[in-house]
């Protein structure tokens, strides 16, 4: 790519990295496996790297997680409720016979 004084553009010479690679990466941060340092060292791309992709990948992560603890608590809840209804009605059965 030329420019309009004859000077070329400077390209970019990062790598490519996949989005699955991404989310690998900052859950193993978030979830406390690794550090930033480690990962950092471990898969050589830069700290500040990392700082990025957590900023912009977390909506996605945090989303996604935090549905499914929600549903996860919420189907939780439902089924104390069903086991202590049971509980209450084998109780009740009991003092009957």
């Amino acid at each position: 790519m030329d420019l309009t004084n004859g000077q070329t553009c400077r390209k970019r010479n990062g790598k490519k990295t996949s989005f699955e690679f991404k989310i690998f990466v900052i859950s193993q941060i978030n979830n406390g496996q690794i550090s930033t340092n480690f990962a950092s060292k471990k898969y050589d791309i830069s700290r500040s790297t990392i700082d990025y992709w957590r900023k912009k990948l977390s909506n996605y992560t945090s989303k996604s997680k935090a549905m499914s603890k929600e549903l996860e608590i919420k189907k939780l809840k439902e089924k104390l409720q069903e086991l202590e209804w049971i509980k209450d009605f084998q109780q009740d059965v009991i003092v009957e016979f």
